[in-house]
């Protein structure tokens, strides 16, 4: 008999956020790290999935969590920052937009355990042989017009 996780070409992780905003308390919210073989370089941490509002995701590189898991990574809209003395359970994601930013506090071991699971789903270094070119290639022409 074949496992089902053979054929799985999603893993969503539902885990509970610390959200930061400047000047405010952080406040709890239900979320979801995803990783989907269709998208192999890339994780989604969709905010406030589950809740009765639309969640708001951000997507930004696999290779870019693995790297915050261990010392501070990253530039621009995303930055990853290992667990530190203050927050030693959690990994700070910071997302940057013309509209402001917001510090993500993401359990440690939920984050290590997802990545090991995506790993097992495309093993770092394979992520281009999931890629559909033909797929990409369509959706970019279409996106032109």
């Amino acid at each position: 008999m074949r496992d089902k996780s053979e054929h799985a070409t999603t893993i969503a992780s539902p885990v509970t956020v610390a959200v930061g905003l400047p000047g405010d308390p952080p406040v709890l919210l239900c979320a979801q790290l995803i990783y989907e073989v269709a998208d192999p370089y890339a994780v989604r941490l969709s905010l406030g999935a589950g809740e009765t509002r639309e969640p708001v995701d951000w997507f930004f590189a696999r290779s870019l969590l693995e790297e915050g898991l261990r010392r501070p990574a990253g530039v621009g809209n995303v930055l990853v920052s290992p667990p530190h003395r203050c927050h030693r359970d959690a990994v700070s994601i910071v997302l940057r937009s013309a509209g402001g930013s917001a510090r993500i506090e993401v359990p440690a071991l939920d984050t290590a355990e997802f990545l090991r699971r995506s790993h097992e789903l495309v093993p770092m270094g394979r992520e281009g042989r999931h890629i559909d070119i033909d797929h990409a290639l369509a959706a970019l022409l279409n996106s032109c017009e």
